[in-house]
């Protein structure tokens, strides 16, 4: 007879970000426990006959003494991390209505610190996609239609003005590389009197021409030729994507982020058909990264995209001039 290696079990755990005033609640784990020393969220495992909702009530309640209302948990992203001799399930709800003084009430000391403020390095390797969920927005805006870089620069500025955006992506397939690179250089300035992150977008060469971009938003026919991670680990990498495969592509590269569609019919691809909301949810739970949905959506669509399990919406019509 052969051994039959036993199953690997899941542990499905409760995360909390809880958010007050624009800071998170973080907790220190103690030294003598696994990954001693290390920053975390708080939260635990999900009890037999338990909904994570409930669970996240009695966890948050237990370490920090704050009561949270059930009905105030948003999910922000399900991670799955294996350790080898275990998998763990990371459930992450996020709450602003967090109510009372936290306290450590088992003893690790806590703190309340700005998403901008959680380094990679201080918390388990498992949290780190959770970090990516809360430093990026809800609306990933991507420019719509640039022929020329004078055009280009003005729409962007027209934009800019009538809405603050924190990240877009600067996209123009129309242009040929030298005009996307002037195009790119002239929006460095517009996008950071904004107080607007400027990601490129194509391929990792045109991050290397934008000393200053805030990162590099790869089509998938560019991610496709990777295996690594083409860019700095301090600026953004998104991949598109449209599949499991691909999703678990850009996991490998070391994307940060992926957008996934499109989810419904767009007028900017009148022939491609929408995956549906259904589907959606069925790959963004296959992915460990934040994913926004993209193709005929706008704002109003956040909240559906967040009950699916997504990051948020990204688009162009809700935000780009119109012709």
């Amino acid at each position: 007879m052969t051994d039959v290696a036993a199953p690997i079990r899941e542990i499905h755990v409760a995360v909390a970000v809880i958010i007050r005033d624009g800071r998170v609640l973080i907790a220190r784990r103690p030294d003598h426990t696994h990954q001693g020393g290390l920053l975390e969220f708080p939260g635990g495992k999900v009890e037999p006959g338990e909904t994570v909702q409930q669970a996240l009530v009695r966890e948050i309640a237990e370490e920090t003494a704050l009561a949270v209302p059930e009905a105030s948990l948003e999910p922000v992203i399900g991670i799955r991390h294996d350790y080898g001799d275990k998998r763990v399930f990371l459930d992450v709800w996020r709450t602003t209505e967090a109510a009372g003084e936290a306290i450590g009430c088992e003893g690790q000391p806590i703190a309340w610190l700005s998403p901008e403020e959680l380094q990679d390095d201080q918390f388990p390797a498992a949290n780190r996609p959770i970090i990516r969920a809360l430093r990026l927005p809800s609306l990933l805006a991507i420019t719509g239609t640039i022929t020329t870089v004078d055009g280009g620069v003005a729409s962007l500025q027209a934009a800019l003005a009538h809405q603050e955006r924190s990240l877009i992506v600067l996209r123009a397939p129309e242009l040929a590389s030298d005009a996307y690179r002037e195009l790119a250089q002239q929006a460095l300035p517009v996008c950071r009197s904004a107080g607007t992150g400027l990601i490129v977008h194509g391929a990792p060469a045109r991050f290397a021409d934008t000393p200053g971009a805030a990162g590099l938003h790869l089509p998938w026919r560019e991610a496709a030729k990777l295996v690594s991670r083409p860019v700095p680990s301090q600026v953004w990498l998104g991949v598109s994507c449209h599949s499991a495969a691909q999703l678990a592509h850009a996991v490998e590269i070391g994307a940060d982020y992926a957008n996934l569609g499109p989810v419904q019919a767009t007028a900017t691809h009148p022939g491609a058909e929408g995956i549906g909301w259904d589907a959606f949810r069925e790959l963004t739970a296959t992915a460990i990264i934040p994913v926004f949905g993209l193709g005929g959506l706008n704002p109003e669509h956040i909240v559906r995209a967040r009950k699916e399990g997504g990051q948020g919406v990204a688009g162009i019509r809700f935000w780009w001039p119109q012709d």
